[in-house]
């Protein structure tokens, strides 16, 4: 083997470590929250030694923050704005995939919303980033609601939006203490739709018109 094809099979079983230990991060995290996640429980899960997991993270927090970037990144795909024959269908559709998205990939919001709710004296690396990607999913939608709902005001704009994200949060937990039995597309379902009929009213209110000239 050239010392080449040597290289690219240890980054490959590299990255490969990673993703497990990302995964069992997962998994521990989801079962005992931030403060009962710990290296050795996460190796245990793993199957890798902790010097394995500190060779690619610094520390727990480190790690969570990882897991936290990695979930958000597959979710954002939920966050496209898709085709369909009138602005109200496109922004239910949207909400159904990013309902979607949350069922796949629930980390991100799971993790971070425990974070997001501890004040420390020192702030953790994880819940900086997970402030940092929330900010990132507030800009694409309120660039979404600009575009379902152009002639809006920035300050309806930004109400709106934050409306849209913290309702959903909303629904998120429901689901996350119901389980199977609350139906979180059907509730996206009608977020979206509600959050449409905000849109109409906004408009209405900030151009002082009656007529919604979104949709067609």
């Amino acid at each position: 083997m050239t010392g080449e094809a040597k290289h690219r099979r240890t980054r490959a079983n590299g990255e490969e470590s990673r993703l497990r230990i990302l995964d069992a991060t997962v998994e521990v995290a989801s079962e005992r929250g931030y403060e009962g996640t710990s290296i050795a429980l996460v190796s245990a899960k793993c199957g890798l030694p902790a010097s394995s997991i500190y060779w690619h993270f610094k520390d727990k927090d480190d790690l969570i923050a990882a897991v936290i970037e990695r979930s958000f990144g597959s979710w954002l795909g939920a966050m496209a704005i898709p085709d369909g024959s009138t602005p109200r269908d496109r922004l239910i559709a949207m909400s159904m995939q990013i309902a979607e998205g949350l069922l796949e990939t629930p980390d991100f919001l799971r993790l971070g919303l425990m974070l997001a709710l501890e004040r420390r004296p020192v702030e953790a690396k994880a819940r900086v980033k997970f402030l940092e990607v929330r900010r990132d999913a507030h800009d694409r939608v309120s660039a979404a609601i600009r575009q379902f709902a152009p002639g809006m005001r920035p300050g309806s704009i930004e109400l709106l939006t934050t409306y849209a994200i913290a309702a959903a949060d909303g629904l998120f937990i429901a689901h996350e203490i119901g389980g199977d039995e609350v139906d979180l597309r059907a509730l996206f379902e009608l977020h979206g739709s509600l959050v449409y009929e905000a849109a109409r009213r906004l408009v209405e209110r900030d151009s002082g018109t009656n007529t919604y000239q979104g949709e067609s």
